[in-house]
């Protein structure tokens, strides 16, 4: 793959903006070309920057399929239940039908509900051995995680699942839903955000170490696509390559 692409924005509203932007834009090039736009969202601070800038563009919500990176294995109605933080700041605003975003189950084993949104992925791309999303956005947390792939864990060796669950997350809460390496890697286009001084290190590490073990947000690096990071300048204040 080529050198990741760094956005870097004067502020975190910048950010936002530029990341709204780019998102709609790969949307609707894909409805263009294809009618369906397929994109895996994730948690942490990405729901607000996309949940209050993504509504006032243009597009057709209808054409969307809203799948998710990972997901805390948590009801609907927890705090922490991503799904429910896109549902009701993004779908519920615009005009989305339900439909179009798909959760995983929180009302089974993590092993099942696993299972199940493998199989529910894999009936939007049939044919294939390893689905093609055509965006992925990816949050990182301070010790280079990310979805809910911890560094040193086992899941980072997973060549065969393209869905996994996690029962040990270091991370509360421990069982988790996650994608894998191989699903994140054949993506089309691969997304960090980050804004804040609090990661400049750790990106530093991702995007310009060159440790024999890699950090999780390190192994990203889409086979047959793109990979960009949105930085705030606090955020990308150590890195010499932009």
């Amino acid at each position: 793959m080529a050198a990741p692409r760094v956005v870097v924005a004067e502020s975190e509203k910048e950010v936002a903006e530029k990341l709204c932007a780019f998102v709609i834009e790969k949307a609707n090039i894909a409805l263009s070309e294809k009618g369906t736009f397929y994109v895996g969202v994730s948690g942490g601070s990405l729901p607000k920057f996309l949940c209050d800038g993504l509504p006032h563009l243009k597009t057709n919500w209808n054409k969307w399929k809203i799948f998710f990176c990972d997901e805390r294995h948590v009801p609907y109605n927890d705090p922490e239940c991503t799904y429910s933080i896109y549902k009701t700041n993004l779908v519920d605003k615009v005009s989305m039908l339900p439909d179009n975003i798909f959760p995983i189950d929180p009302n089974v084993s993590v092993e099942e509900a696993a299972m199940k949104y493998d199989d529910v992925i894999r009936k939007h791309f049939p044919g294939v051995d390893i689905p093609r999303f055509d965006l992925l956005l990816l949050g990182m947390g301070p010790d280079g995680h990310t979805c809910s792939l911890f560094p040193g864990h086992k899941l980072l060796q997973e060549t065969e699942k393209i869905i996994a669950p996690i029962s040990d997350s270091p991370k509360p809460p421990p069982a988790r839903v996650t994608m894998t390496l191989p699903l994140i890697n054949n993506c089309k286009f691969a997304v960090f955000t980050s804004c804040g001084a609090g990661k400049k290190e750790v990106i530093q590490q991702v995007l310009e170490g060159n440790e024999p073990d890699p950090l999780p947000a390190a192994r990203v690096r889409p086979t047959n696509g793109e990979l960009v990071w949105f930085l705030d300048k606090a955020a990308a204040q150590l890195l010499c390559k932009v």
